[in-house]
């Protein structure tokens, strides 16, 4: 996970870009979490990289800790080795955050 702060707009691009060791082969990868309700109908879906790994930039409001985690073809869920930060979940598993705050 990379973050870049805009200096012209109120957002942070956070490129998320889960290892091919973590995504293990997978067809499918989700990026859930506080800016999309958990909704995996509403899930960030990430591009397949010719390297096995999968790739998005999202732009995320600045002034925020946002709690997310990746969902691996619809049922195996991942945290980000490069997140800002892990805290406990409600459900028992941790959650990987990004902080937009400057």
């Amino acid at each position: 996970m990379k973050k870049q702060f805009v200096k012209s707009k109120p957002v942070v691009k956070v490129t998320f870009n889960p290892t091919a060791e973590v995504v293990n082969g997978a067809k499918e990868v989700l990026v859930l979490g506080d800016f999309n309700n958990w909704n995996s109908e509403l899930g960030f879906e990430l591009k397949k990289q010719k390297d096995g790994s999968f790739k998005g930039i999202m732009e995320l409001e600045k002034g925020h800790e946002y709690q997310f985690r990746y969902l691996i073809d619809g049922s195996k869920w991942e945290n980000d080795h490069d997140a800002d930060t892990v805290v406990a979940g409600p459900y028992g598993a941790s959650n990987s955050v990004v902080s937009t705050i400057e």
